[in-house]
C-alpha cells in the first residue's frame, strides 16, 4: 500500500490509498463516521481497476490525522481480539 495525503487543513484531510479496494475503505469510513469527533468522513474511487481510492474526513477541529490513526489502532484491537476468538474456537 502507498498512501499519499493529498491535502490537509486543520479540521479536513484527503488521503490517496493506492492499490486499496472497497474493503479497506468501508471499514475506515466505518470507524471513523462511529467517531464523535468526524463530521463528515468518506471515499471517492472513481473506477476499480483504474483509480485510487481517496478518503476524505472532516472533523470537529481534532487534528484529521490523530483522528484516522485513532481509527487505524482501534481496527488493529479488534481484529487482534477476533484472532485470539476465533484461535480458541478452532482448538476446541
Amino acid at each position: 500500500m502507498e498512501l499519499n495525503i493529498l491535502s490537509k487543513a486543520d479540521y479536513e484531510l484527503e488521503v490517496e490509498l493506492k492499490g486499496e479496494t472497497h474493503t479497506l475503505l468501508n471499514l475506515l469510513k466505518d470507524f471513523l463516521i462511529r467517531d464523535a469527533r468526524v463530521e463528515a468522513a468518506f471515499y471517492d474511487m472513481k473506477h476499480v481497476s483504474i483509480s485510487d481510492p481517496i478518503l476524505y474526513i472532516k472533523t470537529d477541529g481534532t487534528d484529521p490525522i490523530e483522528v484516522l490513526k485513532d481509527a487505524s489502532s482501534t481496527i488493529i484491537v479488534q481484529c487482534n481480539e477476533f484472532i485470539d476468538v476465533f484461535s480458541k474456537a478452532v482448538n476446541v
